[in-house]
């Protein structure tokens, strides 16, 4: 299995606009943040993990070949609105439909924001087309199997998932946006080669959680390797890197991961 980080930011990204802190004035490419995103290869399944706006970039950098299925934690814009740009990988599936497994939430926004793109083929050639479908707790595939279960992110819930390749038997846990992960995926995650955390920054917020609340639910999975992700110009790479368990570390953009 192989995870790509093509981006580990927050909805403004790093550097932020007008900010002229450490972090986004740093010559560290570790501290440039794209919009979080992953793209995770099972097997032979090329899954794309939401798709921030940077998404047609980060595919050209990464030659990503194509995309065999979407899943959408959840609708807010910096996790959707590079969703246009799948266009050119349902023409390599000769206009069939992308399936995009997502929420309520997530439906409800894919269906407002991209009506033109909802249905089994592309409404005008070269569009994109999107089949929308409710996540399930399991989702079973021909390369491997995705569990899902909902977390709180604030107000909203967005899905946290874990990923088992059949082949290798590896599994990889993913949990973004969300203020606590809760025991069931806790002991879902448990075993996991790789565990990736939503981790804002040092001070609480209401709808994330913070590098100490990540850190304390890796020990609780148990975790061999764990990475932060979604965080904001206050985390600066190294200054904070230094200060966290050997196990785990802060993700950056074009990080590839093997397990």
């Amino acid at each position: 299995m192989k995870i790509i980080f093509l981006g580990t930011g927050t909805s403004q990204g790093v550097p932020v606009l007008g900010c002229s802190c450490e972090t986004c004035v740093s010559n560290d490419p570790r501290n440039i943040r794209y919009r979080t995103h992953v793209h995770v290869q099972m097997g032979g399944l090329n899954i794309q993990v939401d798709a921030a706006p940077e998404f047609r970039i980060q595919a050209l950098k990464h030659a990503i070949p194509k995309v065999d299925l979407v899943i959408l934690t959840h609708g807010h814009s910096d996790h959707i609105l590079g969703m246009d740009d799948m266009r050119r990988f349902c023409d390599f599936r000769k206009g069939e439909a992308l399936p995009v497994y997502t929420n309520e939430d997530g439906d409800e926004r894919l269906r407002s924001i991209f009506g033109y793109a909802i249905g089994e083929r592309p409404k005008v050639p070269g569009y994109p087309a999107f089949l929308p479908k409710m996540m399930p707790p399991m989702l079973e595939l021909a390369d491997g199997v995705i569990h899902s279960v909902m977390q709180s992110h604030g107000d909203f819930e967005t899905l946290g998932l874990v990923f088992v390749e059949k082949r290798s038997g590896r599994k990889f846990a993913y949990f973004t946006d969300c203020d606590s992960v809760s025991d069931e995926a806790i002991e879902r995650a448990r075993g996991a080669d790789v565990v990736v955390l939503d981790a804002l920054r040092e001070r609480p917020h209401r709808s994330h959680m913070t590098i100490e609340q990540a850190t304390a639910i890796a020990g609780r999975i148990g975790a061999a390797k764990c990475y932060l992700i979604h965080m904001t110009h206050e985390i600066e790479h190294v200054r904070t890197e230094v200060k966290l368990p050997r196990n785990v570390r802060l993700a950056y953009d074009n990080l590839v991961v093997e397990v």
